[in-house]
């Protein structure tokens, strides 16, 4: 149950004096369903008035605070602005523009002969210099109220600044004190205020950067705390040592035609080693484009079957299902390990005959989508739970899979998407880290160009040079259809009819949008050669093997994250030719987006991409993918990330391990903050005690 001094802070707007339900859905546009989210919806910069006894051209652009005396009052028509002439101090004049003057309001306030002090953004009309919509409008006496700074929040259609700040204003004085769960070392070190100062500072300008700063922590720290306990509860219930004797992967081990990189021999170390105990396993596996991940996956998932527990492989699409399917049985070969696939497709009799084939120990390693985790399927005896984790399981979302099993199945989550060591620790702080930063044999490196989207014409001939000799392509779009929004954008089926009246029956289309048989069809005829140039969304991001590709082509590639990049470049340089990757950009670009492509142009190493790319962007979606399990930071910034996630990881660690965890006075404040920033995962454990 949320302690009752947060109850205030998670009431609806329409608790709040003065927001009824009209202007609290105009909130709702912002994400601003309760006075917690005002509260924390921080200035995004601020206004600098400037104080001054007349005015000149060398002010336009600023905004200034000015003593006037009001001359006249010029509107040409009904239609027509409100024009006030005035004069400063030096007899210089100033126009007040007001578009709108609803009941004469402009006309009341700034009546003929008398003086004024107004606050504006001066702007040059003609030879005129003018304020439009003054910001303020006060008598003499009153000049001081005027701001100085104030701030500027970020508002949608039908919000004004002063409205927002005015509803601010009106619930951050009465904030409640919150007993404090920062270590006092740390905060003494900081020099940081108390969580209810630092959000009135915030508000207010004073010391901001020390204000956010203390709120940045705050949420770092309830991120980190709620990972520490769900890894300690984890921990707690067990699970079932899952220790082989190795029959099925010194099979494995015989029949590669390789020998496994060092990296993927310490990662399988590390995994046994894991499952091997009693405490579940919370491990994630690192592993830039065709680094092996999935062999170390099926090496595990072997020690798992060889204990005489079942394995699940989850895949986020049908499609990576499918290729897992195929990739892992081409690697068991006649190996008797026991695998099957369900997917959301599978209907009828045939998924019962999987589910009772799953319930009664007939599959050892079942490979499908989240259908393989659905309520109406039971496994006999569940050990391992492998994720690829492409679309970013939450932490919360994690442990229910790991729940499927009698005790908690141990967890490996795989990611191909390189991700920077700091926003590691916010998205899989509660796990290990396992590797794989060497690449097998026989993955070379693939030349990436940038070319002008003008020159398409040339690459379509290097595509019918490419054709011609036997070779194959894949040429990815980022819309699927033409739309009123993005009609700049190449739309895959435009392309694909374009490209397929050129060359015929071998160019293919697959998009997401497509029925999965259909889709199937198209890859498997793309792998087998009767398709050779296959035009594709996102689709073929990951999982698609065809080692006979060597051409990659991405238009408009500077609307895609870095990451997106990456992986598509990986599709290709998996078979013995010399492959490249073509990016074609719009002739006007950003100069971050120039930067970007020439980082990818110049590296191949997705780790060190990742690093680069988040000094490129600072804020904004990691490498270009908005994950739904990512931690939701109100204030954090990635600066602030990677300056405290760190100390906020230790402390956490602290207070878990050394300090009584949830209990005594530093515990029940923690255990406020988790409910303030609604750590869903770790307030599901305090509801179960």
């Amino acid at each position: 149950m949320r302690p009752a001094i947060l109850n205030p802070l998670f009431a609806e707007m329409t608790a709040i004096k003065g927001v009824g339900p009209a202007l609290a859905r105009q909130f709702s546009r912002l994400g601003i369903e309760r006075v917690l989210d005002l509260a924390y919806h921080l200035p995004a910069g601020c206004i600098e008035r400037l104080r001054v006894e007349s005015i000149s051209s060398a002010l336009e652009g600023r905004f200034v605070t000015i003593s006037v005396d009001i001359a006249g009052h010029d509107k040409a028509g009904p239609k027509s602005p409100l024009r006030v002439r005035t004069n400063d101090a030096d007899g210089n004049e100033l126009m007040l523009v007001f578009f709108t003057d609803r009941g004469g309001y402009a006309q009341k306030l700034l009546p003929v002969g008398e003086r004024r002090v107004v606050s504006g953004k001066l702007e040059r009309y003609g030879a005129a210099l003018q304020i439009v919509h003054p910001d303020h409008i006060v008598m003499q006496d009153k000049a001081e109220e005027i701001p100085r700074r104030e701030p500027v929040y970020g508002l949608t259609e039908g919000l004004t600044n002063r409205r927002m700040r005015m509803q601010i204003e009106a619930i951050v004085e009465r904030l409640p004190d919150l007993d404090e769960w920062i270590e006092p070392s740390l905060l003494d070190r900081k020099k940081w205020p108390d969580w209810r100062t630092a959000l009135l500072d915030a508000h207010a300008l004073q010391n901001e950067n020390v204000a956010r700063d203390r709120l940045a922590y705050d949420e770092l720290f309830s991120s980190q705390l709620a990972l520490r306990l769900m890894r300690q509860a984890a921990r707690r219930q067990g699970a079932q040592a899952l220790k082989g004797d190795g029959r099925y992967l010194d099979a494995l081990m015989a029949t590669l035609p390789y020998r496994p990189t060092g990296a993927q021999q310490r990662s399988i170390a590390e995994i046994l080693g894991d499952i091997g105990s009693k405490a579940p396993m919370l491990r994630l596996l690192q592993g830039d484009v065709g680094s092996g991940k999935t062999l170390v996956a099926l090496a595990a998932m072997l020690s798992a079957v060889e204990a005489g527990a079942q394995s699940a492989l989850l895949a986020p699409t049908e499609i990576l299902a499918r290729q897992h399917m195929a990739t892992i049985s081409g690697l068991l070969g006649d190996i008797d390990v026991r695998v099957a696939i369900l997917t959301g497709r599978d209907k009828g009799a045939a998924r019962r005959q999987i589910l009772d084939n799953l319930a009664n120990g007939a599959i050892d390693i079942l490979i499908g989508t989240h259908a393989i985790f659905q309520d109406a399927v039971d496994y006999r005896q569940l050990g391992l739970v492998v994720v690829d984790e492409q679309h970013r399981f939450g932490v919360a979302q994690r442990m229910m899979l790991a729940r499927k099993a009698e005790k908690t199945a141990h967890m490996l989550v795989m990611t191909a998407t390189p991700i920077p060591r700091t926003i590691t620790l916010t998205q899989y702080g509660e796990m290990d880290i396992s590797r794989i930063d060497e690449m097998p044999p026989g993955r070379t490196p693939v030349a990436t160009s940038v070319m002008n989207q003008e020159r398409l014409e040339e690459v379509i001939e290097g595509v019918a040079r490419l054709l011609n000799s036997g070779g194959r392509a894949y040429w990815v779009c980022p819309l699927v259809e033409e739309s009123e929004t993005g009609g700049d954008l190449a739309a895959a089926e435009a392309r694909a009819a374009l490209l397929k009246a050129r060359f015929g029956e071998i160019v293919g289309l697959v998009h997401g949008r497509m029925k999965g048989p259909d889709k199937d069809q198209v890859m498997a005829d793309f792998q087998d050669g009767r398709i050779k140039l296959l035009v594709a969304t996102t689709v073929v991001e990951v999982g698609v093997d065809v080692p006979e590709a060597s051409l990659m082509i991405i238009e408009q590639a500077e609307r895609f994250g870095l990451a997106q990049l990456h992986q598509l470049r990986g599709r290709v340089g998996r078979g013995a030719a010399t492959s490249h990757c073509l990016l074609l950009r719009a002739p006007d670009i950003s100069e971050t987006a120039r930067q970007r492509l020439k980082l990818i142009r110049e590296s191949n190493d997705g780790f060190y991409i990742a690093e680069e790319d988040l000094k490129l962007r600072g804020g904004g979606e990691l490498l270009g993918h908005k994950q739904s399990g990512d931690p939701v930071f109100r204030v954090a910034t990635p600066e602030q990330i990677s300056a405290l996630v760190e100390t906020a990881r230790d402390d956490a660690r602290l207070l878990v391990e050394n300090q009584g965890g949830l209990a005594g006075k530093r515990g029940e404040a923690a255990r406020v903050l988790l409910y303030l920033f609604e750590r869903d995962e770790a307030v599901g454990l305090l509801r179960s005690g």
